[in-house]
This record gives C-alpha cells, sequence and structure tokens, in this order.
C-alpha cells in the first residue's frame, strides 16, 4: 500500500468513526446541559464548593464565576509547582522557578498546556496528576459551559438569564468528560499507552550508556489531553514518544478523540436552539475548512522535490515512521484547528507551506472545528459576523437565529475577533524587535521569524503547539507567553458572554420573506467565504514575511 493510499484511507476511517458518534454524542450533551435534575455526587460536589446550581445568573454573574474559578485554578496549581521539591511522588525533581511555574499554571488554566520544560524532567506524579490533569478536564469544562451560555442566549428571549456557571461546569466534567475519558484511557492502555506510578529506571543499552525513564498516568492523562483538546503531555516528544502513542491505530483513536467533542457539540447547538438544521450548517462550515486544510497540508507534505523526497515518500522530516506523513498531516491540522496543541511530529521541520498551513489553522481561531466548547462560541461569532456583511449587502437589519444583530451585538463581535490578532502581532513585533528574545531562535531569517511568529500564535489562540525550535524557557518568553494566554482565553468570553446576554434580552424576530436562511449551503458557503477573508486581510504581511517567504523560495 502506498503512503498516500495509507494516509487517504486513515482520513476515511476518521470520519466514518465521528460521522458514528456524532448524533449520539451531541443529542446526549443537550440533554446534559437542558436538564434541571442533579446527579447525587453532583450535589456533593456543589455543597461542598458552597454553590446553588438552580441560581439562574446573568452575564456578568456567570463571567465572575467564570473568572473566579481560573484564578483558583492558576493558584492552587502555581503552588503546587512551587512546592513540589517537598511533596511525596515528586520523583526527585526540585521545585519549579517562578517564571516558568506562572506561565505553566495559566497554561493548563487557560487549556493552552504549552510546555517550556521537559515533562519526564522536570514534574512528578503528583503535580502531573493532582495539578496539571485535574486542570485538563475543568479547563475544558469550563469552555463548554460557556459555550452554552451563547446558546442560551440564543435560544432564550426577554431574560438575560443563561443558566448557572457552577452547574454547567459541574455536569460537564461529570456527565461528559470524565465518563468519556475513561473509556479513552481503556483504549489506550489497550493500545500499549503506559498507565503506573513508578519511579525513575535505567531502560536498554543504548551508545554511550543507558537511558533514564520514569513512568506515570500517561493514558489517562493522555485521554483527557486530546478529548479536551488540552495539549501537553507527560513527555517532551509529546505525542511522537511510543509511551503516549505506540501504534498507528493509537495515533488515528488520538486524533478521533481531539475532534469528538467539537464536532459533536454542533448538534447540540441545533437540538438547544430548536433547529437540527442550524447546527449541520455550522458542522458543514467546520468541516469544509478542517477536509480543506487537511488536503492542503498532505499535498504540501508528499509534494517530492527532488531524489531524496521521492526516496523516503515525501517529506519524512521530523515525522515518525510508525505514522508516515498522512497520519502526521491529519493529526497536525486537526491539533491546530482545535485548541489542542499535541503534536505527533515536529511542525518546525514541515515544508514551509505545511508549517504555514498549521499557524494559519490557529490564526482561523480555532473554530473549525475548534476547541471544546471555544470552538463552537467562536464559529457562532464568526457567524454573527457573516449574517451582519448579509445584512449590508442587501440593506436589510441582519438577523440570526431569530434575534437582531444591532449595534452593541456587532461590537462585541469585533471586539472578539480582534482580540487575538492583537496580542499575536503586537507581542511578535516587541519580540523581533528587542535584542534579548531573538537569541532565542535556532534558525535566522524566514524560518526563525515563524519560530516566534508560532509562539505567539499558539499561545494567544490557547493551542500550545510550538515551532519546537525556539527557546521559550526564558524570563521574557514564559511571562509574555503567560500573558498572551490569560488575555486570549478571558478576553474572548467577556465579549461572547456579554453578546449571549444581549441576545437574551431580545424579543424573538419572525422569519420573513427576506430573511436570510442560516441553515442553507448558501450561508455554509458565505460563512466559510468570511472567515477565510478576515484571517487573510488581518495576517497575510506576517504569513508574508514567514513561512511564504520560506515555502516560495
Amino acid at each position: 500500500m502506498g503512503p498516500v493510499l495509507a494516509g487517504v484511507l486513515q482520513l476515511l476511517a476518521l470520519m466514518a468513526a465521528l460521522a458514528l458518534a456524532h448524533k449520539p454524542l451531541g443529542t446526549y450533551m443537550a440533554e446534559v446541559y437542558s436538564s434541571d435534575r442533579h446527579w447525587r455526587v453532583e450535589k456533593w460536589i456543589h455543597k461542598g464548593i458552597g454553590a446553588d446550581p438552580d441560581t439562574e445568573m446573568r452575564w456578568p454573574a456567570y463571567l465572575r464565576g467564570v473568572l473566579a474559578f481560573s484564578l483558583a485554578g492558576v493558584l492552587l496549581l502555581y503552588a503546587l509547582q512551587r512546592l513540589q521539591g517537598v511533596l511525596p511522588g515528586s520523583l526527585g525533581f526540585a521545585s519549579i522557578d517562578p517564571d516558568q511555574a506562572f506561565n505553566t499554571a495559566v497554561s493548563f488554566v487557560t487549556n493552552t498546556n504549552w510546555q517550556s520544560y521537559y515533562g519526564e524532567q522536570a514534574m512528578g506524579h503528583v503535580v502531573q496528576t493532582a495539578g496539571l490533569a485535574v486542570q485538563n478536564f475543568v479547563s475544558a469544562a469550563v469552555g463548554m459551559a460557556v459555550a452554552v451560555a451563547l446558546v442560551r442566549g440564543f435560544a432564550r428571549s426577554r431574560t438575560g438569564e443563561l443558566g448557572n456557571f457552577w452547574a454547567d461546569l459541574v455536569r460537564g466534567v461529570v456527565r461528559v468528560l470524565v465518563p468519556l475519558a475513561a473509556v479513552g484511557a481503556v483504549v489506550l492502555v489497550a493500545c500499549g499507552v503506559i498507565q503506573n506510578f513508578s519511579g525513575i529506571h535505567e531502560v536498554g543499552q543504548f551508545t554511550g550508556g543507558t537511558r533514564e525513564w520514569n513512568g506515570g498516568a500517561v493514558a489517562s492523562q493522555e485521554a483527557i489531553k486530546e478529548l479536551g483538546t488540552n495539549g501537553g503531555g507527560y513527555f517532551n516528544a509529546n505525542s511522537a514518544h511510543p509511551f503516549e502513542n505506540p501504534t498507528p491505530f493509537s495515533n488515528l483513536f488520538e486524533i478521533f478523540l481531539i475532534l469528538l467533542i467539537p464536532f459533536s457539540i454542533t448538534r447540540t447547538f441545533g437540538l438547544m436552539v430548536g433547529s437540527v438544521k442550524q447546527g449541520y450548517a455550522i458542522l458543514a462550515t467546520m468541516a469544509t475548512i478542517w477536509l480543506g486544510f487537511v488536503a492542503l497540508m498532505m499535498w504540501t507534505e508528499f509534494s517530492h522535490h527532488g531524489p531524496a523526497f521521492q526516496a523516503a515518500g515525501g517529506a519524512m522530516e521530523g515525522k515518525e515512521v510508525r505514522f508516515g506523513i498522512g497520519g502526521s498531516s491529519i493529526f497536525a491540522v486537526s491539533t491546530t484547528l482545535t485548541s489542542t496543541g499535541a503534536v505527533d511530529s515536529f511542525h518546525s521541520s514541515f515544508t514551509g507551506l505545511g508549517g504555514g498551513i498549521t499557524m494559519l489553522g490557529m490564526m482561523l481561531g480555532e473554530i473549525a472545528p475548534g476547541g471544546v466548547g471555544s470552538g463552537l462560541y467562536g464559529m457562532l461569532i464568526m457567524a454573527v459576523i457573516a449574517v451582519f456583511i448579509a445584512g449590508l449587502m442587501v440593506g436589510r437589519t441582519p438577523e440570526y437565529l431569530g434575534k437582531k444583530i444591532g449595534v452593541r451585538e456587532i461590537k462585541l463581535a469585533a471586539c472578539h475577533i480582534l482580540v487575538t490578532p492583537a496580542l499575536v502581532l503586537t507581542l511578535t513585533a516587541f519580540a523581533m524587535a528587542l535584542p534579548t528574545p531573538g537569541d532565542s531562535m535556532t534558525n535566522s531569517g524566514a524560518h526563525g521569524f515563524s519560530e516566534i511568529l508560532y509562539a505567539y500564535t499558539s499561545a494567544s489562540n490557547n493551542n500550545g503547539s510550538a515551532f519546537a525550535g525556539l527557546n521559550a524557557d526564558t524570563q521574557w518568553f514564559n511571562t509574555t507567553l503567560g500573558i498572551a494566554m490569560l488575555l486570549g482565553r478571558f478576553l474572548p468570553m467577556v465579549f461572547v458572554l456579554a453578546l449571549a446576554g444581549s441576545l437574551a434580552e431580545q424579543k424573538p424576530v419572525p422569519a420573513t420573506a427576506g430573511t436570510l436562511r442560516t441553515e442553507k449551503p448558501l450561508f455554509t458557503g458565505l460563512l466559510v467565504g468570511a472567515i477565510l477573508i478576515i484571517t487573510g486581510l488581518t495576517y497575510f504581511p506576517a504569513l508574508s514575511l514567514g513561512p511564504l517567504a520560506e515555502g516560495l523560495v
């Protein structure tokens, strides 16, 4: 079997699995977030944290819950890292330095999971399991809660109430993420992913002596890191490491976990707003962009330029022979079009245009299908922008799902889409202009610029992957990337929840003959076009200096 055919067959198998899971999981999540009953374990959790899950919240109260919970998570995770040297199960590792502890705490709480450290050489079992793995669950649940609040904004009328953050948070963890992650972990263990709490031990005989490896609860953390579109990992090689991702099947299964909730939650959206067709329209938009990016990535990486590429069957530098170009291309696109950031190959070693595709996926806002929760609310913001553009073209007041998109709504949507480009471009400019940050670049020229552009794109969009050539463990990068992650995560949430509150207060507008049919293929095409044009106009100059300059040479 040729490598191209193998890649296509993997893609078809993945699409079939996602199609089978879409309806049951999407329907189940709609029932979870629409239920007015609480499980017994959920009541215990609510009592423990002192929350009343039946109190409806307006958007400022909902936002305060998001920010308070996230702040507590940052402080607790920072403290765990700073105290690691005296904690049991630390494997003899020292406490983490303040700037790196800040960066890592912010990274995992914001669902970014950017790592400026070697996991197997820095973090013990307590920090990995009680700190990082816990945040993998709850940070994903926060994103899902904000998405559901926006959906309620479209579904409700004449009220500013968006539900209860604490109830949504707990249900997301208890009813959705924990069961799915448990099943995923069992499958990964069956594939050969390790799951233990062993210490550091020597393995095998290598040139120059033996090698030291430490064990860990890898399968359980790997499952939620992919399912919750978190990223990160026990080992520096991430999902290219055989302890995390040993076989081609485990590789395909991990991609399935990455895409499972973001694609399925579109059905949840359709059911909650009372029109499954609206959910299909959003799904079609996401799927069109994702498939287009996968096709482009495979084309760039399978292109044979010269005898070396021909002998290898494509651009194999930086890719695992276990997965090949097809599996690596699908993984790279899926992890950068979501907010996952896990990697099974090194994006810095992709062709110039291939590396640019991974960056562009993040620059779209990671909305195709995007992160758990964040992908849906990001795509709905773009849908608001698209209907506004359509309204300008025909001279009508724009409407979406029966709600008028007025001055307040469009301002909030515009602010949402401007946050991350402002962070990416401003911080990249500072890093290139100042004398010290440039010392962290491994390469010079266009590729060196791409290393820094990729880092700030990844942090600001809460992705977490890296171009692998940048030494980010410096005070400058730990601090500025941490700030980018914080602002890139929570400023958009402010605008999303404010928009949700504004929509929930409106009276529904009845559809007329002139109403734009947003469940039709025409709107899907308009939405895809709006996303690509807005991103292209925003980032084209920066991309021209980096991956385009490198890829077109």
